[in-house]
């Protein structure tokens, strides 16, 4: 079995900073993208960062130039740098990745728990 597990989330004041973290851990063979959404209260779950196995990113444009994802293959874990945060960022973060299990298994998506990130103003 696969799991994702966030940390890093929390509160901070608005220009303020945070890391997040997401780990996966079990039998992995492979992972294919990885991915940060956000979901705000009474909205839908928003893409907000990509990062491929090869490294390419992308952002929506809300937090480009503010965020920045990386990942640790060797740790199977993906980071989100987050600066000059705005009371807009809160929500609850989670991760995403694809997933392959085996050498010759089905790739499957897995997400986290989620990690609760507030700014005040």
């Amino acid at each position: 079995q696969v799991q994702l597990v966030e940390s890093g989330g929390g509160l901070v004041q608005a220009g303020g900073s945070l890391r997040l973290s997401c780990a996966a851990s079990g039998r992995i063979f492979s992972i294919n993208v990885m991915r940060w959404y956000r979901q705000a209260p009474g909205k839908q779950r928003e893409l907000v960062s990509t990062i491929t196995s090869g490294g390419s990113t992308d952002y929506v444009d809300s937090v480009r130039g503010r965020f920045t994802i990386s990942r640790d293959n060797a740790k199977n874990t993906v980071y989100l740098q987050m600066n000059n945060l705005k009371p807009e960022d809160t929500a609850v973060y989670y991760c995403y990745a694809n997933i392959q299990q085996t050498m010759d298994g089905p790739r499957y998506n897995y997400w986290g728990q989620g990690t609760q990130v507030t700014v005040s103003s």
